[in-house]
């Protein structure tokens, strides 16, 4: 009972340590919910109708368009340019696809699987020849897709790996291609139910048709004066705040932007290589050029030259190398070539040309992969075995004795020609296919055993070239890169304002550059670019309105940066407060006071003799129609209200009223109005041209689904 007691007498003591400990184990949890909240957010790319997209799940569809541009286009090596522009279709691509699927949702348009097949088994539909580009695919005879031949393959898909491990990584791609086609197939397909419903709410009439056709053949010749805004001084001109604010009212929705974007001031220098590190380069691939010219085997000296370009020792088509070796190639005789330079990607270059030879670009062969516990038991089975077929056995037959199928492949140059890397096993088959004869039968030895080959068929005859090729950066030397940086950090330290950065620059022979209206879809900072440049976006983003950056580095480790951020355009209407509105705003204020007082001069002229004694510009244009916009010489510019007025205006009529127009106020008199010669109204045609039209409008609506769909980008904190 007095232990009771003494906890009674101690229970708010009590009641507020249990509560802090309480407090402290939700507060943990809590803590740990929000890291792991703020972890995923941290993983996030974008963001599409309140649907976030992981960068792992962005990387994949990245990954997917990468193989296949690189399958298709035979392009493994894609420079930072190309895979921005490849990230940035693919986010597109993305985007509008989500925001046509929840569209199409909304009204019951799905795509089936049975829609699918039917059109991969038809083989005619437009789509196909879109989005399955891939020539395996297609009958070589025809020319047409053969789904059964995708079926083939996909049913011995397995089979084939295992039957083909030196190709195993080719089938698998061409495996991947396949997947990655059919989903743009059916991608497409929704898109294009979507498009065919949303055109069929376009429709025209015989009215609208017959209005269309005389708004595009009616033709007048006309005699105009002219009256520039560019006669009368801006200084005569007075503008109010009112007639400025007045305007931007009426301009208001052109000022609208969807994302936020922001103005900077940069310095940007690009380290180059001295005179002495030219020199140095020289000296080393004369040295290559002369090593290059003696070696029977180039491979050792490309690998220790540091090439740009890998040696595979395989003949590949011109294709296969940079635009300026490929220029070389067609004309060179076999031999070495001298040391040449291109200034296009400021290289030194050598190319040893070993072989030029007509060789088929597609393939078909049978292969039997023999395996034993031995090499010699394996050359003994393979022996055999080619006894046996040039005794004439079957060769599908002796593949099943050995389980395997021997069906026939079709090898192309597109499945090697861009590698980086080859194996001497993949080397010596790409060789035997190239070079053996249709119908007979090669065997060939491998370090993990035999593998009996047999030509079925050859075409596509292409020039190719067995070559070798030193392409090395004219780069600079680290003391110069140290002395370039030590002179840039110096400025960098004593530019902590926009001022100093301005004065500054001056005396280090730096130049300010502006660039205006940067969004998180941005790859680059004026012209600079590469990997080091990520780090400068992401400042952008993180800093405040006159914020001076640190010293960036950038470009392929050749630039140096530093930012000053200018301004801040949120998402939203600029407002008349911005510079560049005020200035647009300004422009159309100061030509509608013009106009006045044009208009003002004129009031009461009636006729061309009474408008050139105002001062007019007399000239005459001929075959104005309602549907082209008529083009003034006297000052320069297309004027479609001019054009309209036209068309009002009755044969041998004087205007009504001076037309204000783009760059002055007009009069005109009427000549002569006629349909053009030989022209014919045909009504369905003429519905057709002007639904064609209204679809053209109405292509706008994915930017009105934009709007909508709530679209973040972040993916600058990624790529």
């Amino acid at each position: 009972m007095a232990a009771l007691g003494k906890i009674r007498s101690r229970g708010v003591t009590l009641i507020i340590i249990i509560g802090l400990g309480l407090f402290a184990f939700i507060a943990e949890e809590a803590f740990r919910s929000c890291n792991g909240i703020k972890g995923e957010a941290n993983q996030q790319v974008g963001e599409v109708l309140g649907k976030k997209i992981s960068v792992q799940d962005y990387q994949k569809l990245v990954d997917e368009v990468t193989n296949a541009q690189k399958l298709l286009g035979g392009n493994d090596n894609l420079t930072e340019d190309q895979l921005n522009q490849l990230r940035d279709g693919v986010w597109q691509q993305y985007v509008s696809y989500a925001m046509i699927e929840n569209d199409a949702k909304k009204v019951g348009l799905t795509v089936t699987d049975d829609e699918v097949n039917d059109i991969l088994k038809d083989g005619s539909s437009p789509l196909i020849q879109q989005c399955i580009p891939i020539p395996q695919f297609y009958n070589q005879q025809t020319g047409r897709f053969d789904y059964s031949v995708v079926q083939q393959f996909l049913a011995d898909y397995e089979k084939t790996i295992k039957s083909n491990p030196q190709m195993a990584d080719q089938i698998q791609q061409s495996r991947d291609l396949w997947l990655y086609c059919e989903k743009q197939l059916r991608q497409a397909l929704l898109q294009q139910k979507y498009s065919n419903l949303l055109r069929s709410c376009v429709l025209s009439n015989e009215v609208e048709a017959k209005q269309a056709f005389k708004d595009e053949n009616e033709e007048a010749d006309i005699q105009v004066a002219s009256f520039a805004y560019s006669d009368i001084k801006d200084s005569q001109v007075k503008i109010t705040d009112e007639d400025l604010k007045a305007k931007y009212e009426e301009l208001k929705p052109a000022f609208k932007q969807l994302v936020e974007s922001r103005d900077l001031k940069y310095v940007a220098v690009q380290i180059k290589a001295s005179a002495a590190d030219r020199s140095a380069l020289t000296k080393e691939m004369n040295s290559y050029q002369k090593q290059l010219a003696a070696a029977s085997d180039p491979s050792t000296i490309i690998s220790k030259s540091g090439s740009q370009i890998p040696y595979v020792g395989v003949p590949v088509s011109k294709d296969a190398f940079p635009e300026d070796i490929a220029s070389k190639l067609d004309s060179m005789a076999v031999g070495t070539s001298p040391v040449f330079e291109t200034k296009a990607d400021n290289t030194l270059n050598i190319i040893k040309l070993m072989a030029k030879e007509q060789l088929a670009d597609s393939i078909q062969y049978q292969q039997i992969q023999v395996a034993a516990n031995t090499p010699e038991e394996s050359r003994a089975k393979a022996d055999s075995i080619v006894k046996a077929l040039d005794g004439g056995a079957k060769f599908e037959d002796i593949a099943k004795k050995y389980g395997q199928d021997g069906q026939q492949i079709w090898f192309t140059g597109q499945m090697y020609e861009r590698s980086t890397t080859m194996n001497d096993d993949s080397r010596k088959l790409i060789n035997a296919l190239l070079n053996g004869e249709v119908g007979k039968v090669q065997n060939l030895a491998f370090d993990q055993g035999n593998v009996i080959v047999k030509i079925d068929d050859k075409k596509g005859l292409k020039t190719k070239f067995t070559a070798a090729v030193v392409k090395k950066v004219i780069d600079f030397s680290k003391d110069t890169r140290s002395a370039a940086y030590n002179k840039f950090s110096e400025f960098v330290t004593k530019s902590t304002s926009l001022d100093a950065l301005q004065k500054n620059a001056r005396k280090y022979g730096y130049t300010v550059q502006d660039q205006n209206d940067i969004t998180t879809a941005a790859h680059k900072v004026g012209t600079v670019g590469g990997s080091g440049i990520k780090d400068a976006l992401k400042w952008i983003w993180k800093a405040k309105e006159g914020d001076v950056s640190p010293l960036f580095e950038a470009g392929d480790n050749d630039y140096m940066l530093v930012i000053y951020l200018n301004k801040i355009h949120p998402q939203g209407y600029r407002d008349l407060s911005d510079p560049q509105v005020k200035e647009i705003v300004r422009r159309e204020v100061l030509k509608d006071k013009k106009a006045e007082m044009i208009m003002a001069k004129l009031k009461g002229v009636n006729s061309i003799q009474a408008a050139k004694a105002k001062g007019g510009k007399v000239v005459d244009i001929d075959k104005v129609t309602f549907a082209t916009p008529a083009f003034v010489q006297t000052t320069g510019a297309a004027e479609p209200a001019l054009s309209g007025a036209v068309a009002r205006t009755a044969k041998g009529h004087f205007v009504s009223a001076p037309v204000k127009g783009t760059a002055g106020v007009y009069v005109f008199l009427v000549k002569n109005k006629a349909m053009k010669a030989g022209v014919k109204y045909n009504a369905q045609q003429e519905e057709q041209n002007c639904m064609m039209q209204a679809m053209q409008l109405l292509q706008g609506f994915q930017n009105d689904l934009y709007q909508k769909a709530g679209v973040v980008d972040n993916r600058y904190l990624f790529f």
